[in-house]
């Protein structure tokens, strides 16, 4: 008798059994709650008051929740001499403008060496995944030095600039479109009369949206989190980040501000990574397939 396929959704499914569904899905589900541990214990350490936060062993829970460490937080930024308001604009022209010139520029560069064939193209190709190997410590020296001598050192240009050229990002894109992006289609459009460009942005930026939208993810966040540097010293052009690492320096006194800050600090990149985390693990999944 022919062994009956499992279904779900009016789509076969791998052929196994329920239980081992069942036990993938507790452990992963351990796995989930393991990594989730360390954001729960972020929220509720701001979520205590003083007395509280110095228990020892650590509670993973609040006895009388309060808001206060927050409302310390921005009574301590209000007095401070920049305002809190311009370190968030700083913040976000940094990082929306880093992430907008790293998404066309890797966009751009990952559609030529994909789909055009031109002399040399492997070859670059070879030499930007190795510089994925490359340590931003490495190259800090060099990049201060050109940085300088185009007198961009504490402008916003000193990060915003840098930002565009990030290699992981092109990496990414490359290995999305050739695998999302055929040639036949390609080939359709530029027999109907569209331009490179156009056929570009309406036919293949479409088709990997999920590897551009990743891209933004992983750009924003490393901006967004970016912290103390040696090319910015005006005190009124740092960043957030570097704003709320003043404030986890003062001690004891300010423990709870800090916690608050911290919480601040992760809750926008945790956001936008939720809502685009499909988008995220598809990329993943295909930056590393091939026909």
């Amino acid at each position: 008798m022919a062994k009956k396929l499992r279904t779900r959704k009016h789509e076969v499914v791998l052929n196994r059994s329920v239980g081992g569904d069942a036990g993938i899905t507790v452990i992963l589900a351990i796995f989930g709650l393991f990594m989730f541990l360390p954001m729960y214990y972020t929220i509720i350490q701001s979520l205590k008051p003083m007395d509280e936060l110095f228990y020892f062993p650590p509670r993973f829970y609040v006895a009388n929740p309060t808001l206060d460490n927050f409302k310390s937080l921005f009574n301590l930024m209000a007095d401070s001499w920049v305002p809190f308001s311009r370190y968030i604009f700083n913040t976000v022209l940094i990082s929306v403008g880093g992430t907008f010139g790293n998404l066309v520029l890797s966009s751009l560069s990952a559609y030529a060496l994909a789909k055009i064939d031109f002399p040399g193209s492997k070859f670059l190709f070879q030499v930007i995944q190795k510089s994925l190997m490359i340590n931003a410590v490495v190259t800090g020296l060099v990049n201060f030095i050109t940085l300088s001598y185009l007198g961009w050192i504490d402008t916003y240009l000193a990060l915003i600039i840098p930002a565009w050229g990030s290699t992981l990002g092109l990496y990414l894109m490359k290995q999305f479109m050739e695998t999302n992006v055929t040639t036949e289609v390609l080939e359709s459009a530029r027999l109907d009369g569209a331009s490179e460009l156009r056929t570009f942005w309406s036919i293949a930026m479409p088709m990997v949206k999920p590897a551009w939208l990743t891209l933004i993810i992983y750009s924003f966040q490393g901006l967004w989190n970016m912290g103390q540097t040696n090319l910015i010293y005006s005190e009124q052009l740092k960043t957030l980040n570097y704003a709320i690492s003043q404030i986890n320096a003062g001690g004891i006194a300010r423990s709870g501000s800090s916690a608050a800050a911290t919480v601040v600090m992760m809750m926008v990149p945790i956001l936008v990574f939720v809502i685009s985390q499909s988008n995220i693990i598809e990329t993943m999944g295909s930056s590393g397939m091939k026909d």
